[in-house]
């Protein structure tokens, strides 16, 4: 097999092949490798990439396939984490000058903690935007991250190493994190599967400071993937005092029953929204799609409006404030200006403020779970646009807006905490990728991911190739 062929397995895949002996974890670590050296120097996806560790766990992986002994489905699958993650032995410098490289690393967080356990091949760390604050990815440290689609465009943030990696057939999982859509934007954009799941599924450790809108979770090429990968980091830890009780559940158990009699909202503004032609297009065609597999779609909204925007953004700006909250006066000079800008915001907004948006917030997450009384799933678009010039906050006929101008459909749910799912649907005419919404109840992270296999059962977005991944 090519690279190229390696590059673009599954998990799944991969863990078929390890069974059957047709090729071990060590040829596609280093057939990976060889990628990652030729392609990562026009991605900028990952920052930091470890061959020796990675090899070495490959041959341990390696061994335990020959005995007969694997320590999961994921054994000897190669992943990347996030530079916002502590991962122990690596520097998690947060794409940010501020954080020094030299101390001590010594502690995996949650998620890194549990691929370990799996045994996943950690290849390395993807790149972020500083303290993960936009939804692209650029930052003072590690300069622009571009798009597999078409390098002169963003790969989508903050999780955008991520999605370029994964995109580009340089690593099948990436675990990332979403504040704000965080992995729903890059899984847009790079056309990739990635999910936000239930707030508390996947533990954390340390907390974000952007505090209770945060989440992270799988990164992957398609929904099964991301139902083996949410297995496995959604298991307990107790450093995480938000983290939900651990269930001992299969995600991969009834991905292929369907969606036949379910009742799903659809809702293409979710009322106030101003979405590109050509998304709109791609997801309301897929939307039939959904129809065609039996499920009873509605088009209605659902209970947001244009005021969830001021709402989100009082938690977001405030998040930044925490986040550089003890910073030395004289790194200011050394941030990112976009980041420094909202950290000031943030500074600016009064504790009654904050305390409206945080009762606002939780009148909205009540009706979103009354909403879901009457409705299985909500299904949108995930981003109003398709992928814009890289380098800048926002497509260039929006001017300076803020990013929350072209997510109108990611932020609301990170308010609500529900489980949302991004997964390809379509392409612009210039080849860019976009991506349907999936949206569940609170907890319920197996109807999101029944729903994307569904729709990935019929549709074959999700194994297109990138040009430059050839």
């Amino acid at each position: 097999m090519s690279d190229s062929d390696i590059g673009f397995m599954t998990a799944a895949e991969l863990a078929g092949a390890y069974r059957r002996g047709a090729v071990s974890p060590v040829e596609v670590v280093r057939m990976l490798l060889v990628r990652i050296g030729r392609l990562n120097p026009r991605l900028n996806a990952y920052n930091l990439v470890d061959e020796a560790a990675a090899l070495e766990q490959a041959r341990a992986s390696e061994a335990r396939w020959r005995a007969g002994n694997p320590l999961s489905p994921l054994d000897g699958v190669p992943a990347s984490i996030k530079d916002i993650i502590l991962t122990k032995g690596w520097p998690t410098l947060r794409g940010s000058l501020t954080v020094n490289p030299d101390q001590a690393w010594n502690e995996d967080a949650p998620a890194v903690a549990r691929l370990r356990e799996a045994g996943c091949v950690l290849l390395g760390k993807t790149t972020t935007p500083e303290f993960g604050w936009k939804g692209v990815t650029d930052s003072p440290l590690t300069g622009i991250t571009r798009n597999p689609w078409n390098t002169d465009t963003t790969p989508g943030g903050s999780s955008g190493g991520a999605s370029a990696q994964v995109a580009a057939g340089l690593g099948p999982l990436a675990v990332g994190t979403d504040g704000g859509g965080s992995i729903r934007i890059p899984a847009a954009f790079a056309g990739i599967t990635g999910l936000k799941p239930s707030f508390g599924r996947v533990p954390a450790h340390p907390l974000s400071p952007f505090g209770t809108v945060a989440h992270l979770g799988p990164m992957t090429r398609d929904v099964r993937d991301a139902a083996l990968m949410l297995r496995e980091l959604a298991r307990p830890d107790p450093r995480d005092w938000f983290g939900l009780p651990w269930q001992d559940v299969d995600y991969t158990a009834d991905l292929e029953a369907g969606i036949a009699g379910w009742r799903i909202a659809y809702s293409p503004r979710l009322g106030f929204a101003k979405v590109d032609a050509a998304v709109a297009a791609d997801v309301r065609r897929a939307v039939q799609v959904l129809a065609d597999l039996g499920a009873i779609v509605e088009e209605v909204d659902p209970p947001i409006d244009s005021d969830c925007t001021e709402m989100f953004h009082t938690h977001w700006f405030a998040g930044a404030y925490n986040a550089l909250l003890n910073l030395p006066e004289a790194e200011f000079a050394r941030l990112d200006p976009g980041l420094l800008k909202t950290y000031r915001m943030g500074k600016a907004i009064s504790l009654a403020d904050y305390m409206r948006a945080a009762n606002a917030r939780g009148r909205l997450g009540a009706a979103m779970r009354d909403f879901h009384q009457r409705y299985t799933l909500l299904v949108t678009p995930s981003l109003a646009v398709p992928a814009f010039e890289a380098g800048r906050l926002a497509p260039a006929d929006m001017g300076d807006a803020y990013w929350t101008a072209w997510t109108p459909f990611t932020y609301p749910f990170n308010l609500t905490q529900q489980p949302a799912l991004s997964v390809p649907c379509g392409f612009t005419a210039d080849g860019l990728p976009i991506g349907l919404q999936i949206v569940g109840p609170m907890h319920r992270d197996d109807l999101v991911l029944r729903a994307g296999a569904a729709y990935q059962s019929a549709s074959d977005w999700h194994r297109r190739r990138p040009e430059i991944a050839a």
